[in-house]
């Protein structure tokens, strides 16, 4: 099942150098920045509030990139994505280290070295998290996330996923004359317009290959990509190219197209059957949470479809179905339902009424008594 992030517990931090004293500029990556900022906030992908993307353009030291990562890690409680473009340089140990605007090769002090972005990034409280990086020889970040030596080997952590625009030795590329990086300009094209035949819903594994045979069909360098558990199946974007086998409204005068509430027999199928259902609408979660009335925050409808306990009332549930084209009757099942489950769940055995005790026999008259006891003696008999 896929997973979307709650754009009100998730963060991104977007860092971008373009200019550089010593090295070659990149006037590309300036305009990545923005470009992604508006996708990341804007329905088609997470919506994130815009307080909840922050855009580090040409910092100048290491704390400039680092903090700003640090503090979005503290408040996140879903899902991190931290994005880097620039030069990808290595150091005298060929390990990765980020390029700043007076950074110079081989020396890793006059940049940010991967290891610095990963020890924040291990620390972080996040379920999930996912690095991209659009930068030279950004593979060997892959390297670092090794058996050893995990971004994400922690129970509690769904996984991570690094997404990376370049092998272990490649250059990444900036084509001259073009908006955007090469990586980057094909990435905000799959955000923007989808992916023609694919799913609903894009998670990242979906994305690193449609990238992977794009970039590859123009000669451009393959991306690379290292996934922990189930984090390629995070969403990353609503497909705006995805048409569905039959309108909606086909759907909905079909009661056999909607999940049956009555073959719910445990609360997780519950949920999985109120998630499937708006999948059959076609409708995207920022687009449906409109068609609520009165409307719901898109947050609040991810927050209810990535539960794993059932709803404790039951309103919000029920304005949802209405708004995927339910009926009143259809809701009405799906209510009681709701209410077989928590009552299976929360009423404890009922204990047997206890069994009564034995009733004493009642009192016998001194009359009843004498005239048993004048059964057993012997009767006197006349001579």
């Amino acid at each position: 099942m896929r997973a979307v992030p709650d754009p009100a517990a998730s963060r991104a931090v977007l860092v971008g150098v373009s200019r550089y004293t010593v090295l070659e500029p990149l006037p590309a990556v300036a305009n990545n920045l923005p470009a992604l900022a508006r996708a990341l906030t804007g329905p088609t992908s997470w919506n994130l509030p815009p307080g909840h993307c922050t855009v580090v353009a040409e910092p100048d030291t290491a704390r400039d990139m680092l903090d700003p990562v640090r503090e979005a890690a503290e408040a996140t409680s879903d899902t991190l994505l931290v994005y880097f473009a620039g030069h990808g340089l290595l150091d005298g140990r060929g390990e990765l280290f980020f390029g700043l605007p007076r950074s110079v090769q081989a020396r890793s002090y006059t940049g940010v070295t991967y290891q610095a972005l990963r020890e924040i990034i291990t620390d972080c409280a996040a379920r999930r998290f996912v690095v991209i990086l659009d930068c030279c020889m950004s593979g060997r970040a892959l390297g670092l996330m090794g058996s050893e030596d995990l971004l994400a080997d922690q129970a509690e952590i769904d996984g991570s996923y690094l997404l990376a625009a370049a092998p272990e030795n490649g250059r990444a590329l900036a084509p001259p004359g073009e908006t955007h990086t090469a990586f980057t300009g094909e990435l905000l094209d799959v955000l923007q317009h989808g992916i023609p035949d694919g799913p609903r819903e894009l998670d990242l594994n979906s994305v690193y290959h449609r990238l992977r045979g794009e970039l590859a069909a123009k000669g451009r360098p393959a991306p690379q990509k290292r996934a922990r558990n189930t984090a390629g199946r995070l969403v990353l974007a609503y497909n705006q190219a995805y048409r569905p086998a039959s309108a909606p409204a086909r759907a909905v005068a079909d009661e056999r197209a909607w999940p049956n509430p009555d073959d719910c027999h445990t609360p997780l199928a519950f949920l999985e059957a109120l998630a499937e259902t708006r999948a059959l609408t076609g409708l995207t979660i920022p687009a449906l949470a409109q068609r609520v009335d009165p409307p719901l925050a898109p947050a609040t409808v991810t927050r209810l479809l990535n539960r794993t306990t059932l709803p404790a009332t039951w309103k919000t549930a029920g304005r949802y179905l209405a708004a995927c084209g339910l009926t009143s009757d259809q809701i009405g099942a799906w209510q009681a339902a709701w209410q077989r489950l928590r009552t299976q769940k929360q009423e404890p055995a009922r204990p047997q009424p206890p069994v009564p005790a034995a009733m004493p026999s009642p009192a016998r008259s001194w009359w009843d008594r004498l005239a048993g006891r004048q059964d057993r003696w012997p009767r006197h008999r006349g001579t």
